[in-house]
């Protein structure tokens, strides 16, 4: 009886884990590596997005390059606290690709702290540039007041090594919220 007690309790759990669709990648920067877990089984059109691009080597001279805390934004009513990546170049980012927005009310990723998401101006205009949320950011979620659109930000996956990292990068010298000095992304790749 106890066997077979046993038996159910890990025949769900080896299921679970050997179907896992989620893919892990690496960050690389000089500061230290950032590991993420990429929610592909949530968020599936974003998730593929940035994959895609990892596998293209979009990322190839990517950078962090822009940090957001609460005294960096006096302008801004609604505060949030992030840091943002990704090809840094508005003439290299136009010409990428777009892709469909995927809100938080279709994933039921929230904006946590870790999570990691697309930046974008519009609806449908996401395509290289992401974020990483420091704390809870529930204002960047559907319904959320960060954009006047109220369609939040597209979240697909979530750090699961080197949140130190990523306030270290926050926590560095700006103006503007741009960091005076950018961080290379060294490389982004699968693990």
């Amino acid at each position: 009886m106890k066997r077979i007690f046993l038996l159910l309790l890990i025949i769900p759990l080896f299921y679970c884990c050997v179907n896992s669709q989620n893919q892990i990648i690496e960050i690389k920067t000089s500061l230290g590596n950032i590991d993420l877990e990429i929610y592909t089984d949530k968020a599936p059109l974003t998730a593929t997005h940035f994959l895609n691009n990892i596998d293209k080597n979009i990322f190839q001279n990517a950078c962090f390059y822009r940090v957001v805390r609460p005294n960096n934004q006096p302008n801004n009513k609604i505060k949030i606290e992030v840091v943002q990546g990704g090809l840094f170049h508005d003439s290299i980012v136009d010409n990428m690709p777009t892709i469909k927005h995927e809100s938080t009310k279709t994933t039921g990723i929230l904006h946590k702290n870790g999570v990691i998401s697309m930046a974008r101006l519009e609806p449908g205009s996401a395509c290289t540039e992401f974020f990483i949320c420091v704390g809870n950011q529930p204002e960047l979620d559907y319904n959320g007041n960060r954009n006047p659109d109220k369609q939040g930000f597209a979240a697909f996956g979530k750090v699961i090594s080197g949140m130190d990292i990523v306030k270290k990068i926050q926590n560095m010298e700006d103006k503007n919220q741009m960091l005076t000095q950018t961080i290379p992304i060294l490389s982004i790749k699968r693990k």
